[in-house]
């Protein structure tokens, strides 16, 4: 059975028709399953209302103005919270991530409620080769950061957080509303005590004609990557001290 207190987001910006499959699809394997339309102006939002007439446990919440990824999981964050929920199972909605291993997630999470759940990609041969070999980068960064915390990869956005550490970790900072959500998610749960528990996931990279949707631009969204890095190794420098004390304390337990 569903854990009572988790629920499914599903952030979407221009997803396409892929949005009502992949929403239908995480419909499958968990309920209830919460989308957040950021912004959107292809549509994409207006196709789910035929389904929501048939589906009391798909809730959608449309925001005016595109914010970016961490954007609308702080919007879906805060609803949440308000209607008691205690974790949230994040997934994109452009069909890459694999709705099948929902449930395995959520009883990883269910097991250790006070964990992050992170997928960790398992690739096949739709994955642009650049992609594969760039996120090596941003993984050692986030594995310096953390001083070597666990965690598995940084960008892959298949992942379950405690809702409440994750809103309230969002909320005292102006950063991690774009592209760079799931890497800076990941390192400050970690600096603020949350483990890191990692699952194998297969991620596909669907192609135009099979309804693929990508907003990833290299130049943009790496500028990006390296500035968020740029300020957690500032902000890692200042931790140090800290972070060492808790590793200390950590291993004579």
């Amino acid at each position: 059975m569903p854990a009572q207190r988790h629920l499914v987001l599903i952030p979407s910006f221009n997803s396409g028709a892929k949005l009502v499959e992949t929403v239908s699809e995480a419909l499958r394997f968990w309920r209830p399953v919460w989308v957040v339309i950021d912004g959107s102006t292809d549509g994409s939002g207006d196709l789910l209302a035929a389904l929501m007439a048939d589906e009391a446990d798909l809730h959608v919440i449309k925001r005016v103005r595109n914010g970016g990824k961490g954007a609308a999981v702080l919007e879906g964050l805060r609803q949440a919270a308000a209607e008691g929920f205690s974790h949230a199972l994040v997934m994109d909605a452009d069909g890459q991530h694999p709705a099948a291993r929902i449930p395995e997630f959520m009883a990883a999470s269910a097991r250790r409620l006070d964990a992050m759940i992170l997928g960790v990609p398992v690739f096949d041969a739709s994955a642009p080769l650049l992609r594969v070999r760039g996120r090596r980068i941003s993984n050692a960064w986030a594995h310096l950061e953390t001083l070597g915390a666990g965690i598995g990869d940084s960008l892959f956005g298949f992942r379950v957080y405690p809702v409440a550490k994750l809103r309230s970790l969002m909320e005292r900072t102006p950063w991690m509303r774009r592209f760079d959500f799931d890497t800076e998610a990941a390192v400050r749960l970690s600096w603020e005590g949350v483990q890191a528990l990692n699952l194998p996931a297969t991620v596909r990279y669907l192609r135009p004609e099979e309804g693929g949707v990508s907003h990833f631009r290299y130049v943009r969204d790496n500028l990006l990557l390296t500035w968020m890095h740029m300020r957690l190794m500032a902000e890692f420098v200042l931790r140090l001290p800290m972070l060492l004390l808790r590793r200390l304390r950590s291993s004579r337990h």
